[in-house]
C-alpha cells in the first residue's frame, strides 16, 4: 500500500468499515465493536482505514495479509 498524506477521522474509518463489512471475516468484524468505542492515535486510524480501503478488490493473498494486520492492530489496542 502506498503512503497517504490524508489524516482520516474515526467517521472515515466507520464509513469505510461499513462499506467493506460484507467482505470481512466474522472474527475481524467482531474486533471492530471495541475499536469504535475507544479513542485512537491518528496513525492507528490511518492504518486501519488503509487496511480496509478497497478490501473487496484485494486478492485472497492480500486479504489474508490485511486480516492478519487488522487482527494484530484491533486486538492490541
Amino acid at each position: 500500500m502506498s503512503e497517504c498524506k490524508i489524516d482520516h477521522t474515526i467517521e472515515d474509518v466507520k464509513n469505510k468499515y461499513e462499506s467493506q463489512a460484507d467482505f470481512l471475516p466474522e472474527d475481524v468484524k467482531a474486533s471492530f465493536s471495541d475499536f469504535f468505542d475507544a479513542e485512537h492515535t491518528q496513525e492507528i486510524l490511518n492504518d486501519v482505514f488503509h487496511l480496509l480501503k478497497k478490501y473487496d478488490l484485494a486478492t485472497e493473498d492480500e486479504r489474508e495479509t490485511r486480516n492478519k494486520r487488522l487482527t494484530l492492530v484491533l486486538n492490541n489496542l
